[in-house]
């Protein structure tokens, strides 16, 4: 074979993971696609608040454009200022180790250790620890003529405004017929928030803005903020000028710092513990800025006017570099919601999942599970990045892995496996917490060589064959290892103890669940086929695994739950939670599945599953799998399905309850299948758009969007 050059491999990657674009693509007008679906809030709603950032640093606002009126938004979507980089502990006076939550299991005849003891104090310390941190509030303290406070129900006239293209909140409203503007804005890079005030409330003096700093909340649930323990942490001011200051937060052992300055005349005071007010005394027209970080913030801030021009600049970058999808011609009536969704989840995804560390299912926006990610759900908020145009996103949050590899070797190790096993819920320093159920999980284990995998698709060199080489094959080592071979029916199975997917089963008796069961070989080879690249030969013991592992378990013609519950679709059969078994078709091009037998199982599930019991992510992944069947008009179906998990609110987050007001990995997935669906998979149909019906009723127009494996 002739030699190609480096230039030629980078392009046929490049046509591979990013082929042409459709032929009704051009001419797309960005700008107007975005623009059109901006949020428009009219109301005080509990679960539209809307927010600012730019993946380091999110600022969610009520209706005034501040955090105003925190009460009536927290049995909502609360309102929150967190950062990927925004941590505290509580001190673990009791010296409590995860040894404290382990429970030992029978693993063919040898115990083996899981964290899985939860509800004792030392569990619940090390579930909650760390947790992310509300670094402050900030909110208007507005006055009616008579001096007392406004409430919200004193809020006339509201028409609050989400620029999608320039990522500015821009709010109007009225007290007492006096008007106010406010405008509010996330700087580009720096953890800053700008915002301007025109209203004659600043002149007359009814108006200030208030700044507010909790404690640390060990809680699950969203607010991350403890405000019943003042005298835990300390909030000191260390630096001050004419119109700024500089702040100090303590929290036991964590430290960060908050800069505020202000343009015209201004009096700063502290009027609580933990609690400052800035009293604007000049004319009408007032601006602001507030950062946050780790060390002491030196130097000029921003003004809120170049905060605003950097975030408008941030986001003009993000909306032309990446990939999009117009779906304006389009007669289905669905197109225009679908369409919707798609450009407020990427707009969610730009704030909520573009950081340094993998995301926590509620992104920077709330807290839920302590703040800390799922490993599992990584692929549902990372995947996405690389097909949209948008690899870098994915590439920032490879390098933790690496950083916490000796941990993960560590708990392979002491569970007797080789490699590394990567955890599920899990904190920026890689330990785990304990839990019933998210010790016992392993489908996160070959997500690694999966993003590999997608980031050499696109550069296909030594260079990222090296840089990422070691998370691949430790990862693999563990997969293998992991791996039981059965003496009696001459096969490897997986499990028992374990928990799969589809989170409905014991660990002391599961076996062979079907998408781990198609995973498994599927990361196997992929990391086979890396040391072929880096000129090392097979791994004999992961090729061993690869011919010999159990095949994916099927009943009366469909694929199951798993071999250890294979009545998935009898009377009493488990149809909850996630259709595991599709994901063996809809996330990855599963190397054994038959796609007749997935073809009648997805039909099966969509007639007889419980969908009051799913998650937001399922629905994306039911329309992958029914795109690569050759069902598109189901895909649609599964995606526009009418029920509460598959809810986009006016702010584009993914409703599952109350308890859990937005899921990001419900946005992540629709992006990820929608991409899929448009720019195709390997061994898609060679027509446009592949995954839509192709029956008149969807026209579909897109642009830089990359195929799915």
């Amino acid at each position: 074979m002739d030699h190609i050059p480096p230039a030629s491999l980078f392009f046929l990657a490049a046509l591979l993971l990013f082929p042409p674009c459709s032929a009704e693509s051009s001419g797309i007008d960005r700008r107007a696609l975005v623009q059109r679906h901006n949020p428009t809030i009219r109301t005080m709603d509990r679960l539209s608040p809307l927010s600012v950032g730019n993946g380091q640093l999110a600022f969610t606002v009520g209706i005034t454009g501040l955090q105003t009126f925190t009460e009536s938004y927290a049995r909502g979507i609360p309102l929150c200022t967190l950062s990927y980089w925004g941590w505290h502990t509580v001190p673990n006076r009791e010296g409590y180790r995860l040894e404290d939550a382990m429970k030992y299991y029978d693993t063919y005849g040898r115990p083996v250790g899981y964290a899985s003891v939860t509800g004792t104090p030392a569990a619940n310390w090390l579930r909650g620890n760390p947790h992310r941190l509300h670094l402050g509030r900030i909110g208007f303290i507005l006055k009616r003529e008579d001096g007392s406070e406004v409430v919200v129900e004193d809020v006339a006239h509201a028409a609050q405004t989400l620029d999608l293209w320039t990522g500015r909140v821009t709010s109007d409203f009225e007290i007492e017929g006096q008007p106010v503007h406010v405008e509010t804005a996330c700087h580009g890079s720096l953890d800053a928030i700008g915002v301007r005030v025109v209203s004659p409330l600043v002149e007359s003096g009814r108006l200030a803005v208030r700044f507010a700093f909790p404690y640390g909340s060990q809680a699950w649930g969203l607010s991350a903020a403890d405000w019943t323990h003042p005298d835990r942490h300390e909030t000191a001011v260390v630096n001050r000028g004419k119109r700024y200051v500089l702040l100090k937060r303590v929290l036991d052992a964590d430290t960060y710092y908050v800069r505020v300055a202000w343009t015209g005349d201004g009096h700063f005071v502290e009027t609580a513990k933990h609690t400052f007010v800035l009293a604007p005394t000049g004319e009408g027209d007032f601006a602001f800025t507030c950062a946050f970080g780790k060390n002491p913030l030196s130097g000029a801030l921003p003004t809120a006017a170049e905060v605003r021009a950097s975030a408008a600049a941030h986001w003009r970058t993000y909306w032309t570099e990446g990939g999009v999808i117009d779906l304006s011609g389009s007669t289905d009536p669905r197109a225009r919601e679908l369409e919707r969704r798609i450009v407020l989840s990427q707009y969610l995804v730009g704030i909520n999942s573009a950081g340094g560390r993998p995301t926590p299912e509620t992104g920077l926006t709330c807290n839920s599970w302590y703040g800390k990610p799922h490993l599992e759900m990584h692929w549902w908020h990372g995947v996405h990045f690389a097909l949209w145009g948008h690899p870098g996103l994915l590439e920032e949050s490879l390098p933790w892995y690496q950083s916490i590899l000796p941990m993960a070797r560590a708990t392979a190790a002491f569970q007797g496996y080789k490699g590394a096993r990567w955890p599920k819920m899990v904190g920026p320093d890689g330990r785990e917490g304990p839990s019933g159920i998210a010790v016992f999980l392993i489908w996160q284990q070959p997500h690694p060589i999966y993003y590999a995998e997608l980031l050499y698709r696109l550069h296909p060199d030594r260079e990222t064959l090296e840089k990422y080489r070691e998370i691949v094959f430790e990862s693999a080592a563990f997969m293998a290892s992991y791996a039981h071979w059965d003496e009696i029916s001459g096969r490897y199975v997986l499990g028992p103890p374990l928990i799969p997917a589809q989170e409905r089963f014991a660990p002391e008796k599961t076996v062979n669940p079907a998408f781990e069961l198609a995973y498994w070989p599927y990361g196997l080879e992929i990391a086979q086929q890396w040391r072929e690249r880096l000129g090392l030969p097979r791994e004999a013991q992961w090729d061993r695994v690869l011919q010999h592992i159990s095949p994916m378990p099927e009943k009366d013609g469909l694929y199951v739950n798993a071999e250890s519950a294979p009545d998935t679709f009898g009377t009493a059969g488990p149809r909850k939670d996630h259709p595991a078994m599709l994901m063996a078709y809809g996330m990855i091009p599963g190397p054994k599945v038959d796609p007749g037998v997935m073809r009648a199982t997805l039909k099966r599930v969509l007639k007889t599953w419980d969908w009051a019991s799913t998650w937001g992510w399922d629905f994306p992944m039911i329309a992958m799998a029914a795109a690569r069947v050759g069902e598109p008009a189901l895909a649609i179906d599964a995606l526009m399905m009418d029920v509460q998990k598959n809810t986009y609110l006016k702010n584009g987050h993914n409703y599952q309850h109350d308890g859990l007001p937005l899921y990001l990995p419900g946005n992540g997935a629709l992006l990820t299948a929608v991409a899929m669906m448009a720019a195709g998979w390997d061994g898609a149909p060679s027509i446009s758009a592949p995954g839509f019906p192709q029956d008149g009723t969807w026209t579909v127009r897109w642009e830089g969007l990359g195929r799915l494996p």
